[in-house]
């Protein structure tokens, strides 16, 4: 066998799992958009914030006196989204797991929302900093 080929997946493994090159790009990058549109379809916080940073974005541009406050108050409102996927991810695993009331899932999906509204804050801190400046 040759060193150059891609090892074969592990036992229990996704069969894409070792996939390598622009195959592997391509499927990642297809990945991402499905789960863009799961979001924007089935998560209504994901939604708004969505709704809320394509307002802020283009202010951000505007608002922002150099390039370095407007990459951080851009990064700032990107930062929200991303927490929620990862919080909406979490909470689609919980539930997928069990729908019954358990303390460490309550902990799971409490702890994610915590995440997303630090980030909020994270965006006033930022913002606030960068406006008053």
């Amino acid at each position: 066998m040759s060193d150059s080929l891609p090892p074969s997946p592990q036992e229990g493994e996704h069969p894409l799992k070792g996939k390598t090159g622009l195959k592997r790009v391509w499927n990642a990058t297809l990945y991402s958009f499905a789960g863009l549109g799961a979001a924007w379809k089935h998560e209504d916080a994901f939604r708004q914030e969505t709704l809320l940073a394509l307002a802020m974005l283009p202010l951000a541009w505007l608002l922002g006196d150099n390039n370095l406050a407007r990459a951080a108050m851009i990064a700032s409102v990107l930062l929200v989204l991303i927490v929620e996927l990862l919080n909406s991810a979490i909470e689609a695993v919980v539930d997928r797991i069990s729908l019954e009331n358990h303390h460490l899932a309550k902990r799971a999906k409490d702890i994610g929302s915590a995440a997303v509204f630090l980030s909020l804050i994270n965006v006033l801190v930022i913002w606030g900093l960068v406006l008053t400046a």
